[in-house]
């Protein structure tokens, strides 16, 4: 898959209280103006309805990443079981109105899970039944690496931000080693630097750090534009394939192509400086998720 380097993330149309309309608009949008990689969930809440209905049209134009293992949707079940995973698949290709799906990924399960092995044979199954082209795994510390290390998913899905840089250490060179896609979540650390305050409680841990980093004085030649510095510092790390940013309003789609078609690269020196910065006070904080 040859897939645009910012990819639009959908958990913020799926939460975000829009209408289909909206949905519609950031969505088209996003395609117009050349983003072909979208990421949503089974447990989004209506992201994978609102992309049935607003762009299943324009599928030959887009690929379609979605995560399963998670109870939702009004489902009954026990998370990570072949069946929960499987009937999962199964509605997000109704609901997105396709009939194959280019990765699934499980979301976030524990390192238990994984070793487990029931969960993988099902996203197997389902890839050998040609419902799904691809599998990944989306996750962080030490399900991450375990993932990588197995050989088995081809893709990987991870924090990475100016203010969350384990996975450059832990994660980067072994996903090269196994010519694995690394997709990358929370690009933009939430918004949180430069922030006055945390931008929500999601947030908490990305803001703390972020004024640890930022109280060892100002870094020169940073961009004034906090977004550009954070998306500049994620895209000047040639290991990252895609990185996903989720908005519910069509201005920023715009905004944020802009910046990364427009604006990069930000200066190597600002993003070596963020580098020393995250080494020596960071080295042994786990990974924010």
């Amino acid at each position: 898959m040859l897939v645009s380097r910012l990819g639009a993330g959908l958990s913020e149309i799926g939460y975000g209280g829009i209408d289909t309309a909206r949905a519609a608009e950031v969505l088209n949008n996003a395609l117009d103006l050349g983003i072909n990689f979208l990421d949503t969930a089974a447990c989004y809440n209506v992201s994978e309805e609102f992309v049935g209905q607003t762009v299943a049209h324009r599928r030959n134009e887009y690929y379609l990443a979605t995560k399963a293992g998670h109870i939702a949707g009004g489902y009954e079940g026990e998370p990570w079981t072949a069946k929960t995973i499987s009937d999962s698949i199964d509605r997000s290709l109704k609901r997105m109105k396709t009939d194959y799906l280019d990765l699934v990924q499980l979301h976030s399960c524990s390192l238990e899970v994984l070793e487990k092995g029931e969960a993988i044979k099902a996203l197997q199954k389902a890839q050998q039944e040609g419902k799904i082209r691809y599998i990944g795994y989306s996750g962080d510390n030490d399900a991450a690496v375990w993932a990588v290390n197995s050989g088995v998913f081809d893709t990987l899905q991870t924090s990475f931000n100016l203010v969350e840089q384990k996975a450059r250490h832990s994660l980067f060179d072994k996903i090269k080693e196994k010519n694995m896609g690394l997709i990358i979540k929370r690009p933009i650390a939430n918004s949180a630097w430069g922030a006055a305050s945390s931008p929500s409680g999601y947030a908490d841990g990305y803001f703390e750090r972020a004024q640890k980093l930022r109280a060892l004085g100002p870094i020169e030649n940073e961009p004034a534009d906090r977004i550009l510095l954070a998306l500049g510092f994620t895209f000047a790390h040639d290991a990252v394939d895609v990185a996903i940013v989720g908005t519910k309003t069509p201005k920023y789609v715009k905004a944020n192509i802009d910046m990364v078609s427009q604006a990069l690269p930000i200066p190597e020196s600002v993003v070596a400086e963020l580098h020393r910065r995250f080494d020596s006070l960071g080295k042994d904080w786990a990974q924010l998720t």
